[in-house]
C-alpha cells in the first residue's frame, strides 16, 4: 500500500507488548523455567530483544523474538514476490517464536507477525503486514486440530469471512516440505503483503491474529502435558523434529531473510529444537499412531466443515 500514513511507533509497541503477554503465559504454564533475555543491536540498524526458556518442565525450548531492523536494500526473501522493490531501503519489526514442547504428546507451535516498511526518495513509500501461526503434532488429536481451526477463523471473521479459507489454504501451501512430500503440521494461517484495507484494519488484523495465538495453544497444551509417554513416543518425536529442521533451514522465508540481511544468527536460529535425530528411510508401523499422523494429519484437511470448495483438496 502506498501515499497513506503509518504509525510504526503503534506497531512496534503492540509487538513489545505481546513479547511480554507470550512469555508471561508461558512461564505460568511451565512452572519450572523463565525466560533468559537477550538484547542486541544490529551494525546496519536496529536490533532485537530475543528470550528464551530452556529444560523447562513442560517446554524443552521457547524462543520469543521482538526484532526491529533497518537496510539499505530488501534482501532477495523479501524482495522475490516484489522485484521492482529490490533497491529500496527498509525496515522491518515483528515478534516470532517457536515452542519445542518436552513431552512428545503436546504439538510444537509457531507464530509470527510483523510488519515491513520500503522507502526510495521521490517513490511514495510501501508497506505492508503478514504473519500467523501453524501447528505441529507428533501424535495426533482431532480435538486439538479443530481447536487450532476454530480460533484461528475466530481471529479473521471480524475482518471478512473470506479470509480463514484464504489464508488456511497459504498456510497448508506454505508448510509443505516439498523434498519429502508432506507437510509439516495441520497447518493454521499464513498471510503476506497484507495492506489493502487500509493501514489501521490491517493493522487490526494483524493484532488479532497475534492475541489469538494463546487462545489456539495453551489450552491445547493444558489437556495434552499430562498424557502418559515413554520411549518410542520421544523416538518419534525426535524423528519429527528433523522435518521442522529441514524446513527452517531450506525453505522459510523469515530464516532466510534473517540470513540475507545480515540478521544475529543466534536469534535467527533460536527456532531449531534443541535434540533431533535422523532414521534412515524409517517407516511407521501399519496401523500404529505414527502412521495416523501420516494418513490423518499430515495433509491438508477441512477440519470446521466449512465451504470445501475454498480448501486445499
Amino acid at each position: 500500500m502506498e501515499s497513506e500514513e503509518i504509525h510504526i511507533a503503534g506497531v512496534e509497541d503492540y509487538l513489545r507488548n505481546l513479547q511480554d503477554t507470550i512469555c508471561g503465559a508461558l512461564e505460568k504454564e511451565d512452572t519450572w523455567e523463565t525466560f533468559v533475555e537477550d538484547t542486541w543491536p544490529r551494525e546496519e540498524g536496529g536490533g532485537g530483544r530475543s528470550r528464551v526458556l530452556s529444560r523447562g518442565k513442560v517446554f524443552e525450548k521457547a524462543g520469543v523474538n521482538f526484532s526491529h531492523v533497518r537496510g539499505k536494500q530488501l534482501p532477495p526473501s523479501a524482495s522475490a514476490s516484489r522485484p521492482e522493490l529490490a533497491d529500496r531501503a527498509f525496515r522491518a519489526m515483528g515478534l516470532s517464536l517457536v515452542v519445542h514442547p518436552k513431552s512428545p504428546m503436546i504439538p510444537a507451535s509457531h507464530a509470527n507477525v510483523r510488519f515491513f516498511h520500503a522507502v526510495k526518495e521521490g517513490a511514495p513509500d510501501v508497506w505492508w503486514f503478514g504473519g500467523g501461526f501453524d501447528l505441529t503434532p507428533y501424535y495426533g488429536y482431532e480435538e486439538d486440530a479443530i481447536h487450532w481451526h476454530r480460533t484461528a477463523k475466530e481471529a479473521c471473521d471480524p475482518f471478512g469471512k473470506e479470509l480463514y479459507p484464504r489464508f488456511k489454504k497459504a498456510c497448508d501451501d506454505y508448510f509443505y516440505i516439498k523434498h519429502r512430500d508432506e507437510h509439516r503440521g495441520i497447518g493454521g494461517l499464513f498471510f503476506d503483503d497484507f495492506n489493502k484495507p487500509g493501514f489501521d484494519q490491517s493493522f487490526a488484523f494483524m493484532r488479532s491474529v497475534g492475541d489469538h495465538f494463546l487462545p489456539a495453544y495453551i489450552p491445547i497444551v493444558q489437556r495434552r502435558k499430562e498424557e502418559k509417554s515413554g520411549g518410542r513416543e520421544r523416538d518419534f518425536q525426535l524423528y519429527r523434529r528433523g522435518r521442522y529442521v529441514e524446513f527452517n533451514l531450506v525453505y522459510d522465508r523469515g530464516t532466510l531473510f534473517g540470513l540475507q540481511s545480515g540478521g544475529r544468527t543466534e536469534s535467527i536460529l533460536m527456532s531449531l529444537p534443541p535434540l533431533v535425530k535422523w532414521a534412515y528411510n524409517w517407516q511407521p508401523e501399519p496401523g500404529s499412531p505414527e502412521e495416523n499422523l501420516y494418513t490423518d494429519f499430515l495433509r491438508p484437511r477441512d477440519w470446521l466443515g466449512i465451504d470445501k470448495s475454498t480448501l486445499t483438496p
